[in-house]
């Protein structure tokens, strides 16, 4: 369902006619091949195409429109091979819409000694061409990384690689629609939040549908598809004997896919990316989507439990950031801690849906009592999560803006079996440690609900949310509570501030 291969990142390389056209035609040489590197390396998930030299105003302020409109460009890439005037990107920088990354790189890797002259010194001078640029860039008040490196190296191709994950989940919320079953769980208040500044600041919307829409989509499901959905699962996973065909509970399994069958069709029909559930309405469904929503998220969908579209928002931009990678993204919820002098660790989970993923081994099909939303006993899959570095964030509307939160996290297998926890689960230690951590989270008003995700990183986060005009704070194994406070006061006031500039 996710991939980057369609979306675009533009090379963009800034000069002068001073230098006359064999310089120029040096610098486009130079750009071309730098471009298709950058390209070409396994870091980078997307097609990197090389832009005309800019020289001048009007043609940087046509291709900034061009780019504007391309469904496909998700961002630029800017490099000043030589000295470009900074007054004649002014226009351009301002009708930006898209994100920008600024390379501060030169075609050679190092001063060749004995050869060196002013014609190379001419040619060769980002070193002061991309301050020229930096200057504008930050007298705009433009928000974007700067990436210092030789264009061939690793570290700074993988920089790249992290910036335009960030940047095709950005575009993606732009075009995002979220569904809506039901409304927020009752009297929760992180939950809840501003759709309408969402959509106009984010771009996703989010929009409403009675669970009874999703009833007849999941009562169309003819028997012949369900056998086929019961097979896939019988296939996929550890199915118990009680749910497989003339088992028991066989009509239970039954049931999870004809939900499942109903929630695909609603969502492909709709084009939608992401949807939130509750247990508080299932008026008409049998049971609560648990099965359903886990095999969901593990094709692209974005879920948030108990109306939490935020969240849902959330696992859909990880998942966007992963996609091609190892680790896998999942809807999460800190729910208990184990506290303990050899260690303090927190549990996650939910009701139902955490998506299989972040499984190690095989999940298994099961089906148990819910104890809240008065239905049948709801499928679903039980695994614990693999093991491994990982990141869980939320986002939350502050009134005045909206924040991400992201805490780094050591996810560990459990220190003993979990034989009657009937959910998947994942153990972690959070960094620097859980009282810090904990404390940190619970002062920034950080959500319950979180996305989990083991190859999205603070810097993924970071980017993205700079260019989502995001507050952006992270909890990691350099945080101290009390510069973290600070932090805090700093960021409410420059917010507070920033609205009159």
């Amino acid at each position: 369902m996710l991939n980057l291969n369609g979306y675009e990142v533009w090379f963009v390389t800034g000069s002068q006619h001073l230098y006359g056209p064999r310089t120029l035609e040096t610098v486009a040489h130079h750009a071309t091949a730098i471009a298709g590197a950058i390209g070409d390396s396994a870091a980078v998930p997307v097609r990197v195409v090389a832009k005309p030299v800019l020289t001048g105003a009007e043609g940087i302020l046509a291709l900034v429109d061009e780019a504007n409109a391309s469904p496909a460009c998700v961002g630029l890439i800017t490099w000043m091979h030589t000295f470009s005037p900074a007054k004649m990107w002014i226009a351009g920088l301002e009708a930006l819409r898209k994100p920008f990354l600024h390379l501060h790189t030169q075609f050679n890797r190092e001063i060749p000694w004995a050869d060196i002259d002013m014609d190379f010194m001419n040619l060769n001078q980002a070193a002061h061409g991309d301050r020229e640029f930096g200057f504008i860039a930050a007298r705009l008040r433009l928000e974007r990384p700067v990436v210092v490196g030789h264009w061939a190296d690793a570290a700074v191709q993988e920089r790249i690689g992290t910036w335009t994950r960030a940047a095709c989940a950005r575009r993606d919320w732009e075009t995002a629609r979220i569904a809506r079953f039901g409304e927020n769980m009752r009297e929760v208040a992180v939950t809840e939040g501003d759709k309408v500044e969402a959509q106009r600041r984010l771009g996703f919307s989010v929009n409403g549908y009675g669970v009874g829409d999703l009833v007849a989509a999941a009562d169309e499901a003819s028997d012949a598809d369900i056998d086929r959905m019961v097979e896939t699962y019988l296939d996929e996973y550890d199915v118990a004997a009680e749910l497989r065909p003339g088992g028991d509970r066989a009509g239970s399994l039954r049931d999870g896919a004809r939900i499942e069958l109903g929630l695909r069709r609603f969502l492909a029909e709709g084009g939608f990316a992401a949807f939130t559930t509750t247990f508080e309405d299932l008026h008409g469904l049998t049971q609560l989507p648990g099965l359903a929503v886990q095999r969901l998220m593990r094709d692209g969908y974005g879920f948030g439990a108990e109306g939490d579209w935020k969240t849902a928002a959330m696992v859909r931009a990880m998942k966007v950031m992963a996609s091609g990678l190892e680790g896998g993204v999942s809807f999460m919820e800190d729910y208990t801690y184990h506290l303990s002098p050899a260690g303090d660790f927190i549990l996650g989970a939910h009701m139902l849906e955490v998506c299989p993923s972040i499984a190690v081994g095989k999940p298994r099909v099961e089906v148990h009592p819910l104890s809240i939303g008065g239905k049948a006993d709801p499928v679903r899959l039980v695994f614990d999560a693999h093991p491994g570095a990982a990141v869980a964030a939320a986002v939350t509307d502050m009134g005045d803006r909206f924040r991400m939160v992201a805490s780094v996290v050591d996810v560990i297998a459990p220190l003993e079996p979990l034989p009657k926890l009937p959910v998947a689960r994942a153990l972690w230690k959070p960094r620097p440690d859980l009282a810090t951590n904990a404390a940190a989270w619970i002062l920034a008003g950080g959500s319950h609900h979180t996305s989990l995700g083991y190859a999205v990183t603070t810097e993924h986060l970071s980017d993205f949310a700079g260019m989502a005009g995001v507050e952006f704070l992270a909890i990691d194994a350099d945080t101290r509570l009390d510069a973290f406070r600070d932090r805090l006061h700093w960021n409410d006031l420059y917010y507070h501030l920033a609205r009159g500039l």
